[in-house]
């Protein structure tokens, strides 16, 4: 099984040890590479069930290795040849996946469960490897020298200029996070702010901040479902919540966002994206991620983006910006900060199983 999994590896090199023994795919001189060390044959029975399988044998430590983001690299670059090698074997050691199964859809009972499965695990496991600001989506790198604090502030603001924000304007941000985003605008604009969570830990923090910044009588912190607002406001952002909306409530997200919002205003929409081609298999997927990382989640594709615009708001892009390069340094910052965090984790009470997890 080994040799079909990844035979089509050529332009990396991947070394299995095994039982004492070594196996090795693609050029030996290969400039990304990886070593994974197997502790127990059980591992290739779990990996046919795709990345939870693979995250599972991992948490469990049932393998190693010496570089994973290497690792990663070298799944995604061979992505195809190993999903398909993946799927021929499947019929021979078949496995269920009970726990995929069991995930909530996001109707307004299932969003509250999933948002708490991942953001109601404490505030305190995500200050182990986010910045002052607990700010949890891309930053905005504007030199390599920048510290991740400093990346994402220079997020807020060129989002807030992006909204073209004014003291007259009263925002909503859909997805409050622990309320950078609301603090920042209304310090530093002079903006009434609506926010917007349904996380209850996430709601606590950002009521406090709310308040140590002296900004009740300007920022508006609600417990509530983006379905069930009200009103309309003259701006509107929403920094990567639409990941944890679920594709079956993709058109019921903007034609709410389009109510929501008055004529001729704005919105920001920050989102992480899945290529156009990919989209039906996102939806489809059982991943690691989206059961149990993100219970729920979904990718949605610049395909379905702009056609629910077109099928269910009245709203047109103006601007369009990728920020993948971005991205990669935000979660490398991430992971180191939390790799430097690992006795922080086991003081609070997070075991090796649950720091593994968080490790990929």
């Amino acid at each position: 099984m080994l040799s079909r999994l990844f035979s089509g590896i050529r332009e990396e090199r991947l070394d299995v040890i095994e039982a004492g023994r070594r196996y090795s795919f693609g050029p030996a001189d290969a400039s990304l590479h990886a070593e994974v060390i197997v502790h127990s044959p059980g591992v290739w029975r779990q990996v046919l069930r795709g990345s939870t399988g693979l995250a599972e044998t991992y948490m469990d430590g049932h393998w190693e290795v010496d570089d994973m983001v290497a690792l990663i690299r070298i799944a995604a670059r061979n992505f195809g040849p190993m999903d398909r090698a993946r799927h021929r074997w499947r019929h021979v050691l078949r496995t269920a996946q009970h726990l995929a199964d069991m995930v909530p859809h996001n109707d307004p009972d299932g969003a509250r469960a999933n948002i708490a499965a991942h953001y109601d695990l404490g505030n305190s496991l995500f200050s182990l490897f986010l910045d002052s600001s607990m700010m949890y989506s891309c930053a905005w790198f504007e030199s390599p020298e920048a510290t991740l604090e400093q990346a994402q502030l220079a997020k807020l603001e060129r989002i807030c200029k992006q909204l073209r924000l004014g003291p007259d304007d009263h925002l909503l941000e859909i997805g409050t996070g622990w309320g950078a985003m609301a603090v920042h605008a209304a310090s530093r604009y002079g903006c009434r702010v609506t926010t917007t969570t349904i996380s209850q830990e996430q709601h606590d923090m950002a009521l406090d901040r709310v308040r140590a910044a002296g900004l009740e009588d300007r920022v508006d912190v609600l417990l509530e479902d983006y379905r069930d607002l009200e009103g309309t406001y003259s701006k509107l952002v929403s920094i990567e919540m639409i990941e944890a909306v679920g594709w079956q409530y993709f058109d019921t997200y903007f034609r709410r966002c389009s109510e929501l919002l008055e004529p001729d205003g704005l919105m920001v929409l920050q989102a992480i994206t899945v290529d156009d081609r990919a989209y039906e298999g996102e939806k489809a997927s059982k991943s690691f991620i989206n059961t149990l990382i993100f219970p729920g989640g979904c990718l949605p594709s610049l395909e379905v983006i702009h056609r629910c615009l077109a099928e269910q708001t009245d709203m047109t892009t103006v601007w369009l910006d990728d920020i993948t390069q971005h991205y990669s340094e935000t979660l490398a910052r991430w992971r180191e900060t939390f790799a430097a965090s690992a006795e922080r984790a086991e003081n609070l009470g997070y075991d090796e199983r649950f720091r593994r997890m968080w490790e990929l």
